[in-house]
């Protein structure tokens, strides 16, 4: 690979010694260059989106959010996802998780061998990718990972420039507005650009349903429903929101309530 074509690559893991690892050895590949290092998946997400490496050493077991969810995170927010080498300390793990797409891992604690090896193969990836070829595999992974990213238990979007994690059990209820939604969450709303129908994919089907084209409701969050007039409804919730039902969704509401009940 050309001098000037570095490999720019990102260190994630929230143990310490273990950046202070993988930088060490770096140091010996003349063709990389970090970027920037990491402490947990939040934070790696905002650098990825920022820094654009072309390669990330990612812990697979991090607080808050793992290697794997950064990587859902990324696809969900349709940022793009660098060659990945999951970094992990657990081999039924490793093994369950990544073989099936054939990417590389490290297993903790690795040796200088090993950790050659390993940037060997990204090394090769990159030139492919770089003289205009694809990963198979990670297309795999990719793909797999958009798909499981729906009716997941937190959500993931992008707002006024940044990435926001948002739990799906807090959320309230949201609302169409052309071509975006807001979503109420306790005191805060965030305005998104996608619609009612790509929201409530992404919601676990078990909690959430329309009461409305243009409302999308938390059957968790529903205290009382009030009748109105020609067989409509008004949907309380507990924070005192008050959401007109079309009768429409009347039938399947009250039967999904009696069963939760």
């Amino acid at each position: 690979m050309a001098a000037e074509a570095k490999i720019r690559a990102l260190i994630v893991d929230d143990e310490a010694p273990a950046r202070t690892r993988i930088r060490h050895l770096l140091k010996n590949e003349s063709d990389f260059e970090i970027v920037a290092e990491c402490s947990n998946g939040r934070q790696a997400v905002g650098v990825i989106e920022r820094e654009k490496p072309d390669l990330i050493f990612l812990d697979v077991q991090m607080p808050g959010l793992t290697g794997v969810e950064v990587c859902e995170a990324l696809a969900t927010a349709n940022l793009a996802l660098p060659l990945v080498i999951f970094v992990t300390a657990y081999d039924e793990y490793a093994l369950k998780a990544f073989e099936v797409h054939a990417l590389d891992y490290l297993l903790k604690p690795f040796d200088r061998e090993r950790f050659q090896k390993t940037v060997s193969r990204a090394r090769e990836q990159l030139f492919r990718t770089r003289e205009g070829g694809t990963d198979a595999r990670l297309s795999a992974l990719l793909a797999d990972l958009r798909a499981g990213a729906t009716r997941a238990d937190r959500l993931v979007f992008k707002e006024n420039g940044r990435v926001i994690f948002l739990r799906a059990d807090i959320v309230d209820w949201v609302e169409a507005d052309g071509n975006y939604v807001r979503i109420h969450a306790g005191t805060e709303s965030h305005y998104v650009r996608e619609t009612l129908a790509g929201m409530e994919s992404q919601l676990p089907a078990s909690s959430f349903m329309r009461v409305s084209r243009s409302l999308l409701v938390n059957l968790d969050r529903i205290k009382e429903l009030q009748p109105l007039f020609y067989g409509d409804y008004v949907v309380v919730l507990h924070d005192g929101s008050r959401l007109n039902m079309s009768r429409h969704y009347r039938d399947r509401l009250e039967s999904i309530l009696a069963r939760r009940a």
